[in-house]
């Protein structure tokens, strides 16, 4: 027995079509990928300023005098992205944070993790602000839901002279604009 999933078969009956099943459910009902790369930017964020490079016998030091600022950064933006994950209605305050703290990151940690983790934390917030949870879709996708409506479908008579006032056409038989008397 299989179940569909965005027009993919799902076998029900393995433990690993359960899993995945489960989890292209939870992931979508959240900002994943936003977490994601926002995660994956700070870890260079707070990798670099206390990496040590070796080319050969030579040794570079990326060390810093602000390591524990990128060390915080870098754990913020982790955190941040964890946010996105389990608290989804945060996600504006989230990504909002994470692209801040991917700014500051320019100046404190080794340029934004030498680009790195700053572009990955740009992408990462931006993705984050602008992603918005699905709709449940209950009608074909070419028809209007109800809310989708104007507002004045199937209201009869209290907006039609008002609209044909606004089209120059006078009022019907037995109606008067406003300010005016019925002689």
């Amino acid at each position: 027995m299989s179940s569909t999933t965005a027009g993919r078969p799902v076998p029900t009956g393995s433990a690993l079509g359960r899993v995945r099943h489960r989890f292209h459910l939870w992931r979508g009902g959240r900002p994943f990928w936003a977490g994601l790369y926002t995660m994956l930017g700070g870890v260079p964020i707070m990798y670099f300023p206390y990496a040590n490079m070796q080319f050969g016998d030579l040794t570079i030091r990326m060390a810093t005098t602000a390591g524990a600022g990128s060390l915080v950064i870098g754990v913020l933006m982790i955190t941040l992205g964890l946010t996105m994950w389990f608290q989804p209605l945060t996600r504006v305050f989230a990504g909002v944070a994470t692209l801040v703290l991917a700014l500051v990151s320019l100046v404190v940690s080794n340029f934004g993790g030498l680009l790195v983790g700053f572009l990955l934390s740009v992408l990462g917030g931006g993705m984050s602000v602008s992603w918005a949870p699905a709709r449940p879709s209950e009608e074909p996708p070419g028809e209007p839901r109800e809310r989708d409506r104007p507002d004045d479908v199937g209201v009869p008579a209290p907006h039609a002279p008002a609209r044909r006032a606004e089209t120059g056409a006078g009022p019907a038989a037995g109606e008067h604009r406003e300010g005016e008397r019925a002689v």
